[in-house]
């Protein structure tokens, strides 16, 4: 995603949350530009996660009731775009339904087979209950980066190794944190970046698989 629609989604969540309050381990509490810093934050570590040389791959994990579809969507729409192939995440489900396919098989015995050089993305404006905290501490335990964007879970949070908490779970405010946090990660700031994303623009189109 490129730097004006970011700027978009940035405005529009200015506009929604002016009156809330969020914050994350990378900045403290505040008003909608509070949260706003702070999400850019979270994306960057996220990308970070994703990019660094020892990095082996993005799981995400939402509760029983939420599953983040559309964010892997995104994600995967920003790891073509963006030159982070590694942004495309593998999406880890609760209940696997027969004749799935490859690619969306992975249930929750994944998260506790992740080793170091994994990073684990968990999603939900719900709390997480205690299945899904047992298979987080697991990945941790096993070297794996925990990240995670909740609605006030304080006991998902503790296990993150980086945190963005969206004190409303209502939408839109919780989809469009989403928004900004796959689109920011998809950023590029290199000189030139922009160029080269209009040129990806003609000539590739990225797959969805989802």
């Amino acid at each position: 995603m490129d730097a004006k629609r970011v700027s978009e989604l940035t405005e529009q969540l200015d506009e929604r949350l002016g009156g809330q309050h969020g914050g994350g381990r990378h900045g403290a509490p505040g008003a909608g530009s509070g949260l706003l810093a702070a999400t850019r934050a979270f994306a960057g570590a996220l990308r970070g996660s994703v990019t660094r040389r020892s990095a082996r791959g993005l799981l995400l994990v939402g509760a029983p009731q939420h599953e983040p579809w559309h964010l892997a969507a995104h994600l995967q729409d920003e790891a073509a775009w963006s030159g982070a192939p590694l942004l495309a995440p593998a999406l880890v489900r609760h209940r696997v339904p027969a004749g799935a396919p490859a690619h969306l098989r992975h249930d929750l015995r994944r998260l506790t087979d992740a080793r170091r050089g994994e990073t684990v993305l968990v999603v939900t404006p719900v709390a997480a209950g205690a299945v899904l905290l047992d298979r987080v501490q697991d990945a941790r335990r096993a070297g794996a980066t925990v990240l995670t964007l909740e609605a006030g879970d304080q006991e998902l949070a503790s296990l993150a190794h980086e945190s963005l908490t969206v004190d409303s779970p209502d939408e839109p405010g919780f989809d469009l944190v989403q928004h900004l946090v796959s689109a920011a990660a998809g950023e590029r700031r290199r000189a030139g970046s922009r160029l080269s994303r209009l040129l990806a623009t003609f000539s590739t189109e990225p797959v969805n698989r989802w």
